[in-house]
């Protein structure tokens, strides 16, 4: 469908996108949606990290490791975006008296 648009329908759907959003917004619009890709892919390969450890510690890995809930985790911002990288809380368990 998109292969068979014309240049004077490309021009006049570009017209109307000018015209719905302006033009000083297009450029913001267009950096926030490639930051928000950045961000999903850097998740997506966090999650993917993240399933790739081992499920169950070695007595090797025992030793070395600390707990979990002494360290912090923080998750990375997207290359060049140093101001959205932020730590993440994890639920602490509770101890009932």
């Amino acid at each position: 469908m998109i292969g068979n648009l014309k240049p004077l329908e490309i021009v006049l759907i570009i017209a109307v996108i000018l015209l719905l959003f302006g033009a000083k917004k297009l450029p913001d619009m267009a950096r926030s949606l490639g930051k928000s890709a950045r961000i999903l892919k850097s998740e997506a390969k966090a999650m993917k990290k993240d399933d790739a450890e081992p499920a169950a510690p070695t007595a090797e890995n025992v030793a070395d490791t600390t707990p979990p809930a002494a360290t912090a985790r923080t998750i990375q911002a997207a290359p060049g975006d140093v101001t959205s990288s932020r730590p993440v809380s994890e639920a602490k368990p509770t101890t009932q008296s």
